[in-house]
């Protein structure tokens, strides 16, 4: 699923680039080539459990803020950037909602914590930004 939204994104960028530079050229079929789709598969294993650590922490988060604090998960907006050595989480929700923000980032400490213990990797609670906006 990686491989494809990247290789997707090459394309679309291609495309992109190329009806931008202001001229009138032909535009002709990309195609990709061997070298890029070995790029792609040339992610670690180690960079694969990041990726899925983070995917699993931004899951964790939305349940635990879900739970405990009765909001809808539709109207919570979650994004995760970064790695596990520096990590920036933005969190999102309706400014008619009565929350309160350090709730928030509580529960989404506690799940930084949760998540690292049962991976068992460790994650440097100094090196989070968390970022919490109402919409």
């Amino acid at each position: 699923m990686i491989k494809k939204a990247l290789i997707s994104g090459v394309v679309f960028s291609s495309m992109l680039l190329v009806g931008c530079n202001g001229e009138n050229e032909e535009v002709t079929e990309l195609v990709v080539s061997d070298s890029e789709e070995e790029a792609v598969d040339a992610l670690t294993n180690e960079e694969n459990d990041e990726i899925n650590l983070l995917s699993e922490l931004q899951t964790e988060i939305l349940a635990a803020i879900t739970e405990e604090t009765e909001i809808d998960h539709e109207a919570i907006a979650i994004m995760l950037g970064g790695n596990l050595k520096e990590m920036s989480i933005s969190v999102s929700f309706p400014k008619d909602l009565k929350v309160d923000d350090t709730e928030i980032q509580q529960i989404i400490e506690d799940s930084i914590q949760r998540a690292s213990e049962t991976e068992n990797v460790a994650i440097n609670e100094e090196n989070v930004t968390i970022t919490i906006e109402k919409y």
